[in-house]
Order: C-alpha cells, then structure tokens, then sequence
C-alpha cells in the first residue's frame, strides 16, 4: 500500500513521495507534505520555465527564482511564473 500525505497543493489526502526528493529539511518537508501527483507537476513546470526562460541552473539567481517560483507553486500562490510560450487548455 502507498503511503499518504496530506497535500499540501490540493489540500487533500493524496498518495506521498516515494523518498524526499533531495537532501536536508527542505527535502524532508517536501516528502511529509507534497504527493507525488503534486511533485510531478512541480518538475513539469520546473522544466518548462528552465526552457522558456533559458535558465543556468548553477547559477545563483537562477537556483533562487525556481525556489520562490517553487514555493509559490506549492502554495497555489497566483503571482507563479508562467512561462510566455505556454498556451492554457
């Protein structure tokens, strides 16, 4: 049986992440709080961004914006970055 989490994004009970999806207490957080449809989506529009905007993700700024843009994602937070190419369904 899958574990679950309450959602932060949904707000619902939803299947968790299979393991935090990268080290520390941030990483953590994400795994208690975040399902795995949740983190999909996230890495989806992560991608998207890094393209549309032509990001370095070792880049300082850049590392800095996808965390808030993150965030905000997670959030619901409607001030989220959508990428200028990205046509809504």
């Amino acid at each position: 049986m899958s574990r679950q989490v309450f959602c932060r994004k949904y707000q619902a009970e939803m299947e968790g992440l299979d393991f935090a999806p990268f080290p520390g207490p941030k990483g953590q957080e994400f795994f208690v709080n975040v399902s795995k449809q949740a983190w999909s989506e996230w890495l989806k529009h992560q991608t998207t961004l890094i393209n549309e905007k032509r990001l370095n993700v070792f880049e300082p700024d850049a590392k800095k914006f996808l965390e808030e843009q993150r965030e905000k994602f997670f959030s619901n937070d409607e001030t989220l970055e959508k990428a200028e190419g990205l046509k809504p369904e």
